[in-house]
């Protein structure tokens, strides 16, 4: 298996769809039965053994900034956006950080408003067992979309041959959803990119590459992206714990 040492959360986003729930803060920073979005993630990340995180910032940073910062345990890097760069860009601007905390044969980049329970083992382990730093560029959690809750968008990816494949326009009924969670390999960065770009123009060339990879989650996956998904949340998958 091979270690991934390091980890990225994608947090720059400005989180308009949550609406009064981000006027003063910024989305990562949503409260879900008592923790934020933010430190369940980070919660995730230390469990699995991660010691470096990068956080890339745009609105509100300093706040992000300042939450993370109570997890002791982890060191961090911090991406500070002027402009938010999408996801794309966004992880391109960190790469220098991602690459001097042992990000070189492979990192993970998270999104930073889903979560998800575990009933077998993490998906950061399911990922790393999968991950050829030869032969792939990119590794996606994929989740059925049966099991997947909240904020829920449409499906995005077919597996055909044992590959993944992006849906095509006018396209229905596809039967997984990517999670935000993943594994990329620094070299898909080499080549001359735009400033502002999204991650998924990286995984429709991977995917022609054929060094586009996939794992299944058996889990539930949780997309908090809206006031009604944070109350839907709790209500499925946290009750328990209030």
């Amino acid at each position: 298996m091979n270690k991934i040492q390091t980890a990225m959360i994608l947090a720059a986003g400005r989180g308009t769809r949550m609406k009064h729930l981000t006027i003063d803060k910024p989305k990562p920073l949503v409260q879900v039965c008592g923790d934020t979005l933010l430190g369940h993630i980070l919660n995730k990340i230390e469990t699995h053994g991660i010691k470096n995180v990068v956080i890339n910032t745009c609105y509100k940073g300093e706040m992000i900034k300042q939450e993370a910062l109570k997890t002791q345990k982890l060191h961090f890097d911090f991406s500070e956006e002027q402009e938010a760069l999408e996801t794309g860009g966004g992880v391109k601007n960190a790469l220098p950080l991602l690459l001097n905390n042992n990000g070189e044969n492979g990192f993970f980049v998270l999104n930073a408003d889903p979560l998800w329970d575990e009933p077998t083992e993490s998906v950061l382990t399911q990922l790393e067992k999968v991950w050829n730093p030869d032969t792939m560029d990119v590794l996606l959690a994929l989740v059925p979309i049966q099991r997947a809750f909240g904020d829920v968008p449409d499906g995005n990816y077919f597996i055909e041959n044992n590959k993944p494949r992006r849906k095509k326009e006018g396209e229905k009924n596809i039967p997984y959803l990517f999670m935000g969670i993943q594994i990329l390999h620094p070299r898909i960065f080499s080549k001359s990119l735009p400033f502002v770009f999204s991650l998924r123009d990286l995984y429709d060339e991977a995917e022609k590459k054929g060094t586009l990879a996939h794992i299944i989650f058996d889990g539930r996956w949780f997309h908090v992206g809206t006031p009604q998904a944070v109350i839907e949340t709790e209500t499925l998958f946290f009750a328990d714990k209030k």
